[in-house]
């Protein structure tokens, strides 16, 4: 949904209003707004209040303090341009592209498993990630190719490319050092189909 851009001083109340309401699970008052706005008087962020409604971000119950509500969380990030890992480009454009990751973490069918060892890191998946896999309905099978979490008897559950043949399920590595698992397709418990992957990152000690 595409809604009416804010000024920099909407914003940033928004994004603290955000901020607040998700790790403290209520509305801020008024005066809380004002410290963290820093500001002496209540009009300014009154009006930054109305012009959130008005444009559709917030609403709260009329006559009714601490009531602020957020009406469309986002869930993501802004994409500001590309950054080069071998060469150079020109960071940090303009660009009001959104990474939407709502999609992802709000489906009901979604779930995350670590990632162990180093069998998909051709796929670029590498051990520690965390595998974001959607659940498939009841005897939905995931087409030729697709990266699955299996559960396989006899291996546990692995994650790997699915492939189904005759009545025999392939699961292939992405990595030349490990063998396909080759097993018949009752065997081989679906658990889902991989949608996204998520890498933290820890800086190294010096």
């Amino acid at each position: 949904m595409s809604m009416e851009t804010l000024t920099a001083p909407q914003q940033e109340l928004y994004d603290w209003l955000v901020e607040y309401i998700h790790s403290q699970q209520h509305p801020p008052s008024i005066r809380q707004m004002m410290k963290a706005m820093n500001l002496k008087s209540p009009a300014p962020i009154q009006s930054r209040l109305e012009r959130l409604r008005n444009k559709g971000y917030i609403d709260w119950t009329a006559g009714k303090a601490r009531t602020i509500r957020i009406l469309h969380p986002q869930q993501g990030l802004r994409v500001l341009g590309s950054i080069a890992a071998g060469g150079l480009v020109e960071p940090f454009t303009d660009t009001q592209e959104q990474l939407d990751l709502t999609d992802i973490f709000r489906q009901p069918n979604c779930f995350a498993l670590r990632v162990t060892g180093d069998s998909m890191i051709e796929d670029f998946i590498t051990d520690g990630d965390m595998a974001i896999v959607r659940s498939l309905p009841e005897r939905e099978q995931p087409k030729n190719g697709t990266i699955v979490a299996a559960r396989v008897e006899g291996h546990g559950t692995t994650l790997k490319r699915f492939y189904c043949d005759a009545g025999t399920v392939t699961l292939q590595p992405s990595n030349p050092q490990y063998s396909p698992i080759e097993v018949a397709a009752d065997l081989v418990q679906i658990q889902g189909v991989l949608v996204g992957v998520w890498r933290g990152y820890q800086p190294a000690a010096h």
